[in-house]
């Protein structure tokens, strides 16, 4: 009997919770936490299990936090048989990508840890310097809402595509004013937007400065071919063997994340019959389910449990 493909993917910052590392502690995983511990400076385990929710909020250490929850969830998830088929191929929302570099071999866990410290407080400063945030326009076609922020750019306002995440889920990014804006208008595009409590506007050109700082960290990073392909945010292209891992990474911060478009490259070149979502919470099962209703999903946000499976499953 074929087992049938399987894609791992990782949720990025927005997931984070008090106490998430709880479940994780007495696992053989823990010893992740500790790693990334000495490789950033951050006490993990105080971050995973004492912090509260309000200043897990703060971006540099929310990116960490989710980062070392995800690749708990993919040691465990492979130690606990729960990837029992071929993977073919790995993606991450936004911060989850790095997680993604891990699991197909292109980073080891000191090297992503390193760059996700250095994003997060790159993207923190990035946001001090120049205010930004946030929005969710639901039920609009990613046209309307495409079209609205180009017109609205036209005028002299700061607005862009931050994520494409599902029919009818489109994240825009910008200016307070312009995302003050967008909400007001999404009705006449036939949606309504929700804001986000986010620090800054990410995945927009306000973020230009933490590309810059970034890029300085991933010329003297090694990456290693890939072993399993990797969906990358900014083109949903996979990404076998080498690659110019450092460009992507530098682009992902100003570009769109192109889930939707991600997931349907795992579910159709890549053939992934079956897709694992590894760390905190269940956000990017529920984005599968509204992309590809037909692929059977699992959620490993907690050890030795039975998987939590999508209404797709098969």
């Amino acid at each position: 009997m074929n087992q049938v493909p399987v894609g791992l993917v990782f949720p990025g910052q927005g997931t984070q919770k008090r106490a998430m590392g709880a479940p994780w502690r007495d696992t053989p995983s823990w010893a992740i936490a500790e790693e990334v511990s000495a490789v950033t400076g951050e006490d993990l385990p105080e971050l995973l299990l004492d912090t509260s929710d309000e200043h897990l909020r703060r971006t540099d250490l929310a990116q960490l936090s989710v980062f070392t929850v995800a690749l708990m969830a993919h040691a465990e998830a492979v130690r606990d048989g729960v990837i029992d088929g071929p993977v073919a191929g790995c993606a991450g929302h936004s911060l989850g990508e790095y997680a993604a570099l891990v699991a197909s071999g292109v980073l080891t866990v000191g090297r992503a840890a390193a760059l996700v410290a250095v994003r997060g407080r790159a993207m923190r400063e990035a946001a001090g310097a120049r205010e930004g945030t946030m929005g969710v326009v639901v039920a609009a076609p990613l046209g309307e809402v495409e079209a609205l922020a180009g017109e609205m750019r036209a005028s002299g306002a700061d607005v862009w595509v931050a994520n494409v995440n599902a029919p009818g889920q489109t994240v825009v990014s910008g200016s307070p004013d312009a995302i003050g804006e967008v909400a007001d208008r999404a009705p006449s595009i036939g949606g309504k937007m929700l804001r986000l409590a986010v620090g800054g506007a990410f995945h927009s050109p306000y973020m230009a400065p933490a590309a810059e700082a970034l890029g300085r960290s991933l010329r003297d990073t090694v990456f290693a071919p890939a072993a399993v392909p990797v969906v990358t945010n900014v083109d949903a292209e996979a990404h076998a063997g080498e690659a110019d891992w450092p460009a992507l990474c530098i682009r992902q911060l100003t570009s769109p994340v192109l889930w939707e478009r991600s997931v349907r490259t795992l579910t159709g070149p890549l053939g992934c019959g079956r897709l694992v979502e590894l760390g905190p919470g269940r956000t990017l099962a529920g984005l599968i389910r509204r992309i590809d209703p037909g692929v059977e999903t699992v959620s490993v946000n907690k050890p030795l449990a039975a998987p939590a499976r999508s209404a797709g499953e098969r």
